[in-house]
């Protein structure tokens, strides 16, 4: 699989380049967010399987980064940066990262978050939690074959995780879905580090759709959706 690092220090880039190297992985270095972008061109070239993103750039935000990406491709974006407060974490999903790692990580980890998020796109974009043609509760309704959501009738732009976790829990609400459940639904992995970031997703979700209560946290077991009142 070819790999787009995109990190401004080359000792850091040199030595994860190694590393992902010898797990058979084909590492393009960029340098700058510029670079980055630039590599992503090419339609000649074999595509990239996965970006990983670093957020501080010498000549842009990763952040601002991250969205020229996501408005021109759907490759899989894994963030990694020092920035570890979970305002960051949630920006950069609403972005459109896949996933975010933050520094110092574990090696195994990161390897293990890439794999899940190239499964994810191996598996198809379209390929939703349910075979219905839509899905709707109180304000929400949730269209699985344009994976498009609206609350009120106004349209909610999600990521592609954000939108498979809505609409797995949406079909069946109130029932508890269990934490290892999800991870493995969405993320397609049993992967026990992945809940961090499925914490993340439960936030982002409920901040997007400004219903704080519309997924519930049943501590030590999961989530479930609970549909307004009304």
């Amino acid at each position: 699989m070819r790999l787009l690092l995109v990190e401004d220090d080359n000792h850091v880039a040199a030595a994860l380049s190694a590393v992902l190297a010898r797990h058979g992985f084909q590492v393009v270095h960029a340098r700058s967010g510029e670079e980055a972008l630039q590599a992503l061109l090419p339609a000649d070239k074999d595509p990239f399987g996965v970006v990983l993103l670093d957020l501080g750039l010498p000549d842009q935000d990763g952040y601002e980064v991250c969205g020229k990406i996501r408005k021109r491709s759907a490759i899989p974006v894994i963030m990694v940066t020092a920035r570890a407060d979970v305002r960051s974490r949630i920006h950069g999903l609403n972005l459109g990262a896949d996933d975010y790692v933050t520094k110092p990580y574990d090696t195994g980890e990161l390897l293990a978050r890439i794999h899940a998020v190239a499964r994810r796109r191996t598996a198809g974009e379209d390929t939703g939690p349910t075979p219905l043609a839509a899905l709707r509760f109180g304000p929400v309704h949730i269209e699985l074959p344009t994976r498009r959501v609206s609350v009120g009738g106004q349209e909610v732009q999600l990521t592609r995780k954000e939108f498979d976790l809505l609409a797995l829990l949406a079909q069946r609400p109130g029932v508890v879905f269990r934490r290892e459940q999800i991870i493995s639904e969405v993320w397609r992995t049993s992967w026990e580090g992945t809940g961090r970031t499925l914490e993340v997703h439960v936030a982002s979700l409920r901040s997007k759709l400004r219903l704080p209560a519309l997924i519930e946290t049943v501590r030590g077991v999961g989530y479930r959706l609970v549909a307004p009142s009304g």
